[in-house]
């Protein structure tokens, strides 16, 4: 009997669904409409794998022919190869492009994507100072690390169980219990530690046990209705029926999956259920049809692999230009990754693989072996090296190293998980001056020590993403942004509000404050308009009511406050919508010259709201307004820059450099203390 998988009435065409899978991702990543959920094409893949695999265990277990490292070498013989060219690659082009920050970081994710272990790397840096998505050159990675993980655990999990209990039907039923389990932590996990559920093996692997699961219980049941073609015409009819339905199905599945899922969408979790069920019925359709059997789906199913590898950094490379919201671009873009995909598929993946499956064991192993070193040395050294300085003008390196010039006490004192401040003090032991509010309070606190000198006293109470607006909560999309398992905004306004009843009332507070942000999302990532906290009632895009209860709840605190003691309220700080040391340097180290800025009129617009509440707090109950627009805007432009070095070490945050411009704006807090 032939198996299912390999007939010609319903044979799998898993190229075809291969190719549907990285043209979701791919479209998704370079920003065509009509395509917000390329995660699913990631699911689709996990699904795929998980089928191959077991296939690829069960098989020879069944022939007793079953080897472990067999298996290893056969994955890495498919994965290992084009994946370091694609690292080795970058990191050569690196060397003439990237500024130091940007080919340490680099470097540092090749020896993570290198090791396996790049999902583990990028779970660890998720979180609110986090660099952007684009700015990762190999953050697409994190999905082979996970593969490759199962990968390891997969066939010695099998041969174990297998040895206990031989047969399909125990270990489906097995695999089965696994999978819920799986995703049970996978539904749990992703309610409080989103960017853990997103990143790690326990909550993804119940996708590719769903692809196994297919094979174990999916093939021999269509297999029994293949027999042969004369004898049983009106079964194949009545099975070939039922596979375009499964099909049809499916593929439907997978388009509403992408359609009704976006970047805001909070991951795996529940809602991952429907693509990989739908990628489960195509699998178990185990049919070619148009949709998938097709020259083009073949073509593109072949290279899927190293279409994958090379379309993020093609991606990242818009982004390094400033051509990401360029149609031409985009387009040419896509071609660039689809000659690049082929020239990797036709160069690297299928002459290595010949070699590879060519060679003895032990020489197989030295070859990889030799090659994953030849990438991680240089690696390891590119990142203790900071990046190798000195590759481009001073000037040029010192605008780029400014985007590591925070607060140095950042870590120690501006908490993002938890409920309190380890309420760290500044410029003398003497409490004078609180700091309360976001991360705004972090990168100007050292401003406002200064201002004050030797015996400010200044403290600072400041919690990541977080403005004190007691009430305000947050939305599942901003405690996703937070990357922490413990992150409690609201209980962190509300352990401040309650420890100033323990504070002298002569002790001022100083609110500092990117509510913009709060209200319409992160400028930066072209989340205009999806406000991650709420109050009363969640809305999923901002509106002037929304706007409206958030300024009442500003002056509301502000004067709560005022009712104690002297409340001064910090003008918005500009958000620049862009990175500035690395729009800056990058653009000096192409010869460009003159500082970077953004119109008032759009600081204006985004935070209009925002001074009126002020304003208004200031008329209700006498609060004070400081205002940094004064000395960080004028001639109709908010500045980035000043003679060439960046005032910000990322889009919205000053850095040390910057902050003391504010440090005369300040002395009005001390001064009105000495009165």
């Amino acid at each position: 009997m032939q198996p299912a998988h390999t007939s010609p009435q319903f044979r799998l065409d898993i190229n075809g669904l291969r190719a549907w899978a990285v043209v979701a991702v791919v479209l998704y990543h370079f920003g065509v409409p009509g395509f917000s959920g390329g995660f699913v094409g990631v699911d689709v893949f996990f699904v795929i794998s998980g089928f191959l695999m077991t296939g690829m265990v069960v098989k020879p277990l069944e022939r007793g022919t079953f080897s472990v490292r067999g298996f290893y070498l056969a994955r890495a013989r498919r994965i290992v190869p084009a994946l370091l060219v694609l690292c080795a690659v970058l990191l050569a082009l690196g060397w003439w492009v990237l500024l130091p920050p940007d080919y340490k970081l680099l470097a540092s994710h090749s020896a993570y994507a290198a090791s396996f272990l790049s999902n583990v790397e990028f779970w660890q840096e998720a979180g609110y100072f986090d660099v952007a998505s684009h700015e990762k050159w190999l953050l697409h990675t994190w999905s082979l690390s996970v593969e490759w993980q199962f990968y390891l655990l997969l066939p010695v999990a099998v041969w174990a169980f297998w040895r206990w209990r031989p047969g399909r039907a125990a270990l489906a039923w097995a695999v089965g219990v696994v999978l819920l389990v799986s995703l049970v932590a996978s539904v749990w996990v992703t309610q409080s530690q989103p960017s853990m559920a997103f990143y790690w093996i326990h909550t993804r692997a119940w996708e590719m046990l769903a692809g196994g699961l297919v094979f174990l219980w999916g093939t021999p049941v269509i297999a029994r209705n293949v027999v042969t073609r004369q004898s049983l015409n009106p079964v194949i009819a009545s099975a070939a029926r039922q596979s375009r339905v499964l099909e049809g199905l499916g593929l439907a599945m997978i388009v509403l999956s992408v359609a009704v899922f976006d970047a805001d969408t909070v991951w795996p979790g529940w809602r991952a259920l429907l693509p990989v069920v739908a990628a489960m019925l195509v699998l178990l359709a185990q049919r070619r049809s148009v949709w998938t059997g097709h020259a083009l789906a073949q073509w593109l199913g072949d290279r899927s692999y190293s279409l994958y590898l090379w379309h993020w950094p093609v991606v990242v490379a818009l982004g390094y230009l400033g051509l990401r919201g360029s149609a031409w671009a985009v387009v040419a873009a896509l071609g660039l990754t689809a000659l690049l995909g082929h020239v990797s598929y036709q160069w690297v993946e299928t002459p290595s693989r010949r070699w590879l499956q060519g060679a003895r064991t032990p020489q197989a192993l030295w070859g990889l072996g030799v090659a994953v070193a030849l990438v991680l040395v240089p690696a390891v050294l590119v990142w203790k090296q900071q990046g190798v300085v000195g590759r481009f003008a001073p000037a040029v390196e010192l605008a780029a190293a400014e985007a590591n010039n925070g607060n140095p006490r950042r870590e120690e004192c501006h908490p993002g998980k938890g409920s309190s401040s380890p309420s760290c003090v500044y410029g003398g032991a003497q409490w004078r001056v609180i700091a309360l509010g976001d991360s705004h309070v972090s990168a100007v606190v050292s401003a406002l020590a200064q201002a004050g000198g030797s015996d400010a006293g200044v403290v600072q109470w400041s919690y990541s993403g977080c403005s004190y607006v007691p009430g305000m909560r947050k939305t599942a999309k901003g405690v996703k942004a937070s990357g922490s398992a413990d992150y409690r905004c609201e209980d962190f306004n509300a352990w401040a509000t309650q420890r100033l009843y323990d504070v002298l009332a002569a002790v001022p507070v100083v609110l500092i404050n990117r509510y913009a942000m709060q209200a319409m999302g992160r400028n930066e990532d072209g989340q205009d308009g999806i406000p991650d906290v709420f109050f009363s009632t969640e809305y999923p895009r901002t509106t002037p009511e929304f706007l409206r209860e958030f300024a009442d709840h500003i002056t509301r605190s502000a004067c709560e406050l005022a009712r104690q003691r002297t409340v001064y309220l910090v003008r918005p700080i500009p958000e620049m919508g862009f990175s500035v040391p690395q729009t800056l340097s990058r653009r000096m180290a192409f010869g460009a010259t003159g500082d970077v800025s953004i119109p008032i009129e759009d600081y204006r617009q985004r935070n209009a709201w925002v001074w009126a509440a002020q304003d208004e707090a200031a008329r209700q109950c006498g609060a004070k307004i400081l205002d940094p627009t004064a000395v960080l805007c004028h001639d109709g432009r908010c500045w980035g820059s000043r003679n060439a070095r960046p005032l910000y070490s990322d889009d919205d945050h000053l850095s040390e450099y910057g902050n003391k411009l504010l440090v005369p704006m300040f002395r009005q807090v001390y001064e009105d203390l000495a009165r």
